[in-house]
């Protein structure tokens, strides 16, 4: 708690010494354009002939952020903006470079049709919009060069979660010295609030033969376009209109079969039906319904060889979960989330759930959740009743300040012989200040949390906070975490508990005039951990080195040494073997290497190896390798090796064991995909395979065939198996 109290009047001031945002000269003026005769409504096809983008203003004169963010770009982007009564317009010309003969690029380069590609794989223009000009939320659309889309939801000043996608309508053209991107986004499928005539907007565009990535507004290099608090201005000739009623109805129906074959059980069918709903309250705050929901069309998780004492984390895919749940799910930091959305659900259904969140003004913002399970009587889990309240204060140009309260509670429980038992409730609330300078200079964020269960009071509380600053050439943090031993967050995700730990880092970057490598420097970073009494438990610290050529190809070597005391008994290879006893301490050095190859070549690479001691004196050795090879745009083949060779003295067991995933990605279309992923993994003794296709037969609206299989390594045994066919459709009331 001093800790706590001692650095928030000092984010405070930090915060108080930026106010004003940093690209207030770049605006745009954007005019409503009515359909006549003479000017009718703009068809969204890659052709600028509409009599409305001719009168419309252009924004133009891009800066370069990347190789260097000291000039204008190279390569020159046209935009134009306009609306109507139902949407926002955009559209933007995208030049190509000349090739050394003066002759014109012979294509652009792109990863596939795929939607929500990788940024830095792709020729692409995209933008962000900040409705509340907060520099804090927003959206982010945008294409590659042949029309994939991209979207998300921006969240803490710059980062985006493109998992979210909603209802909008875009056309790529090219051209022999250009591309053309057009997008309608319609005002029902973006939130902002009624009457605020200035929104926050940026544009950038991302060219691999230059590999040159630009902004209108200038963003200094060490950040991402994305960056909210970089972004100019929009401004409207009156306020954006109002959509009025804004009600979409998402049903979905579903079939299916899976047969378990190590049980040896028939064939079980399955069909299923279930809706979502979105209604805006206002039009910026939106409340979401869903009764039955099922989540069987979701990417698999990539499956990981898993060496840690500790639990892993996977991100959250599933759609109803991801509008504004930056406000839950990034409630404190990596490692200690008091909300974490895949613990609802898990194995067991869930019957019904509403959220209504978004802002209520420019100021101020709101999360409400409550979702239902249903029980399961195999092993005596109650329906649990899971519900979230947050609040969020903006302070400051940037900043802001945020409370939480989280309740999981089972519905007429009492717990059953034979069966495990279950908590009858756990709570958690929470505090959070979050510190963004208006040039994001200075970030960092500082918690406090407590637990209340039925079982634990004491030693319940959380508090943890960091500070980092960021330009062209530093980079230095701290962070420190207190986590008591009995805080219990059962809807969340905090792998690790009754722990004090401090994190300082520091790098440092240099840029050569002239050459291949654009920037290289140092990286010092070291982690301590003590117990509660202040004993030391763990600690590594490490000394990195980078450097990055300007074809964007990287390469790092690093060093470290590790200390770790064993709070529990440990498998060191996490295969059933051999265990180290409680109390243990284990020291070892490490030496590593990585390389990235230049992302706009059609053959992509990456190279990471690591060898070095590793527990109870032994050894390990790591090799992992990540290959591509683009059919631009139709075909993506991926494939992912990791290979660990573990050395230990006798008594204990050496161990090998591979982890390999070929991926094989089909993009028929803009809105037609087949997937096929195939997981080797010789430490879990599974194979894993799963082939979707994908049909987006109309906007959010999908067709999903996913089959999957699990099979035992070796004899290729089938352990199970499973076929589902999902038809869902979003219907605008």
């Amino acid at each position: 708690m001093k800790l706590f109290r001692i650095l928030l009047p000092f984010l405070f001031v930090c915060t108080s010494l930026f106010a004003q945002k940093k690209n207030e000269a770049y605006q745009y003026h954007i005019r409503q354009t009515i359909p006549t005769d003479r000017t009718p409504h703009i068809k969204i096809d890659g052709v600028m002939d509409e009599q409305a983008w001719l009168e419309a203003e252009t924004a133009t004169d891009f800066f370069m952020v990347l190789p260097m963010d000291t000039s204008f770009a190279k390569l020159r982007t046209d935009v134009k903006m306009t609306y109507d009564q139902q949407n926002f317009y955009i559209i933007a010309v995208c030049y190509y470079a000349r090739k050394p003969d003066s002759s014109w690029a012979d294509r652009p380069f792109v990863q596939s049709l795929r939607r929500d590609w990788e940024f830095q794989k792709n020729d692409n223009f995209i933008f962000f919009m900040d409705p509340f000009d907060d520099q804090t939320n927003g959206f982010t659309f945008g294409t590659n060069a042949v029309g994939a889309q991209w979207d998300g939801l921006l969240y803490e000043g710059g980062r985006a979660n493109l998992s979210w996608d909603n209802k909008w309508y875009s056309a790529v053209k090219n051209y022999e010295d250009r591309y053309v991107f057009e997008a309608a986004i319609p005002f029902k499928s973006i939130r902002y609030k009624k009457g605020i005539t200035r929104w926050g907007i940026n544009f950038s565009r991302n060219d691999l033969l230059t590999t040159e990535k630009s902004s209108w507004a200038p963003v200094p290099r060490q950040f991402p376009t994305a960056s909210l608090a970089y972004t100019g201005s929009i401004l409207w000739d009156q306020a954006p209109p109002q959509v009025g009623p804004n009600i979409s109805v998402i049903p979905y129906v579903l079939g299916g079969l899976s047969r378990n074959y190590q049980t040896d059980k028939p064939t079980a069918y399955r069909g299923d039906a279930g809706v979502d709903a979105k209604v805006a309250i206002t039009s910026s705050l939106n409340l979401d319904l869903t009764v039955n929901p099922d989540f069987s069309q979701v990417d698999v998780d990539q499956q990981v060889t898993n060496l840690d004492r500790f639990e892993l984390f996977f991100p959250e895919r599933r759609q109803f979960f991801l509008e504004n749940g930056d406000q839950l799910s990034n409630f404190g930091y990596a490692n200690i989330r008091p909300f974490f959305s895949r613990r609802i659900g898990l194995g067991v259904p869930i019957r019904f759930g509403a959220r209504l969140s978004g802002k209520l003004n420019k100021d101020w913002r709101i999360g409400l959740m409550d979702m239902q399970t249903g029980k399961v009587d195999e092993t005596g889990l109650p329906a649990q009743n899971f519900a979230v309240v947050a609040l969020q204060r903006r302070v400051f140009s940037r900043s802001n300040i945020g409370a939480i309260f989280i309740n999981k509670e089972s519905l007429n429980y009492e717990p059953e012989l034979g069966k495990p038992t279950y908590s009858k409730y756990n709570r958690n609330f929470g505090l959070e200040y979050n510190l963004a300078s208006s040039n994001n200079v200075w970030t960092g964020k500082a918690i406090l949390l407590k637990s209340f269960d039925p079982a634990n009071s004491n030693r319940s509380l959380v508090h943890a906070a960091n500070l980092l600053y960021t330009t062209r050439k530093w980079i230095v943090g701290w962070q420190h975490e207190y986590v008591g031993q009995n805080y219990s967050a059962e809807v969340g995700y905090v792998p690790r508990r009754g722990y004090v730990r401090f994190n300082p880092t520091a790098s440092y970057l240099m840029f050569p005039k002239g050459g291949s490598v654009l920037s290289h420097g140092p990286q010092l970073s070291s982690a301590y951990i003590y117990n509660e009494s202040f004993r030391q438990t763990d600690n590594e610290t490490m000394a990195l080195y980078t450097t990055t050529f300007r074809s964007r190809s990287v390469l790092s070597f690093w060093a470290s040494q590790s200390y770790i005391r064993l709070l529990a008994p440990f498998d060191p290879t996490n295969t059933g073997r051999d265990t180290l006893a409680r109390g243990t301490e284990h020291r070892w050095k490490t030496i590593g290497a990585d390389y990235i190859s230049k992302p706009q070549s059609l053959f992509t690479y990456s190279v990471s190896a690591r060898y070095g001691g590793y527990y109870a004196e032994g050894t390990r050795l790591n090799l992992v390798t990540a290959l591509g090879y683009r059919f631009q745009p139709y075909v993506s083949l991926a494939l992912t090796a990791n290979y660990n060779e573990i050395r230990l003295p006798e008594p204990l067991t050496t161990a090998k064991f591979w982890l390999v995933g070929p991926r094989i990605d089909l993009t028929m279309t803009n809105n037609l995909f087949f997937t096929t992923f195939v997981q080797y993994n010789e430490q879990a003794r599974n194979v894993n395979l799963n082939t979707r296709l994908q049909w987006r037969y109309a906007p959010v609206s999908d067709l999903f065939i996913v089959y999957t299989d699990n099979y035992l390594p070796g004899s290729l045994s089938v352990k199970n198996r499973a076929l589902v066919l999902k038809l869902t459709y979003w219907w605008n009331v």
